[in-house]
């Protein structure tokens, strides 16, 4: 989704047939928000003939994207050594949770798994609780899908540079690991300890935390900075209190007691009236539902409707060179006939690509979705 929203050709392999435990649901409109902006064909990998098939589609791609387990490509004939010889400036992306080594390589698991091993989980969660998911953005989308993304674009840039096609190898446990370097370099210093909710950034300061309000919602508290928290107690009301010093660990629990009770005062939009245009870095809380409709976002665009689905839009934003509107994610085999038209095959090629087990949906050959 990252490389299409930039501006990339994706053309998707689908399977012919649809998994019946994995991806959302259709539910008569196109929710599959990740899935936008590309094109798909069909084509029954473990078919004798589907390896011909990808290696010619391989001769006129730029980069190859695989999230299968370790092995699983090579034993399908399109391992990297053969796919790097049909095409010696391929970038080959290999996205895994484990790597494509190591005593876990060829063993199942979710972003929860992966997290947990890189050290990261057991820093979420609230004081004496359980670590709790931080939904699969770590390992699936932050670890995972962007330092995929990331990767494929520097190899790229090499081969641009006139280096050699290169296989990039993105681990999830890898990755969420780097996204919590902050954190091991915090370790490292002293200065974090590894209870769960006890520290600046996980919930164990008072002033970075969220609180419930009066009619039942929430408001979001970072005032980390000596200025931004003192402005925080002055719009709170709070300011001739006698309260313990911002960094009086000693002093947290009494200081989160009396944010809670002046908090539990007035409702959610009592409280974004009360800190509109100040520096106390408080905001409400919103639902997916509400966020779209938020005065900066709305003023930002960054949301948008496509086919009836409101998502967010691509991001980050490039002035000189911006998105294009974009598509929704393809049924299978969907588009499938203008990309390979466009990709450079004629008549004759797109005739062997179907005997090779390619499928599209176009005018010659309507297919089920």
């Amino acid at each position: 989704m990252l490389l299409a929203d930039m501006g990339a050709d994706v053309l998707r392999i689908d399977r012919p047939s649809p998994p019946q435990d994995l991806g959302p649901r259709r539910t008569g409109k196109p929710v599959d928000i990740t899935g936008r902006g590309r094109r798909s064909i069909t084509l029954d990998l473990k078919s004798p003939s589907a390896a011909s098939a990808v290696l010619e589609l391989i001769e006129k791609a730029d980069v190859l994207i695989e999230g299968f387990r370790p092995g699983t490509m090579e034993r399908l004939d399109l391992g990297p050594d053969l796919v790097l010889e049909r095409n010696p400036r391929v970038v080959y992306a290999r996205m895994t949770g484990w790597g494509q080594t190591g005593p876990l390589a060829g063993d199942a698991g979710h972003d929860l798994n992966y997290i947990a091993l890189s050290g990261v989980l057991s820093a979420i969660g609230l004081a004496g609780g359980r670590p709790l998911p931080p939904l699969n953005l770590v390992g699936d989308y932050g670890g995972g899908g962007m330092l995929l993304a990331l990767g494929v674009v520097a190899a790229l840039l090499n081969v641009q540079r006139g280096g050699a096609g290169q296989v990039v190898d993105a681990a999830m446990i890898e990755g969420a690991a780097q996204l919590g370097s902050i954190m091991w370099g915090l370790v490292a210093g002293g200065g974090w300890q590894e209870q769960r909710g006890s520290n600046i950034l996980d919930g164990g300061a008072p002033w970075y935390d969220s609180y419930r309000t009066l009619d039942g919602h929430y408001m979001a508290v970072g005032a980390v900075e000596q200025r931004f928290y003192a402005e925080l107690v002055k719009r709170l009301g709070l300011a001739g209190a006698d309260l313990p010093k911002q960094y009086d660990r000693s002093g947290w629990p009494a200081l989160r007691n009396a944010f809670a009770r002046v908090f539990l005062g007035k409702t959610r939009d009592e409280w974004c009236t009360i800190f509109e245009g100040s520096d106390a870095c408080v905001t409400p809380v919103l639902a997916f539902s509400e966020a779209p409709h938020h005065p900066q976002n709305r003023a930002r665009g960054n949301f948008i409707e496509i086919d009836g689905v409101i998502q967010p839009a691509p991001a980050p934003r490039f002035l000189g060179t911006p998105s294009q509107a974009l598509k929704s994610a393809p049924r299978r085999g969907e588009r499938g006939d203008a990309a390979l038209r466009q990709w450079g095959f004629d008549p004759s090629g797109v005739s062997r690509l179907r005997e090779l087990g390619v499928g599209f949906l176009g005018q010659a050959e309507p297919q089920p979705a």
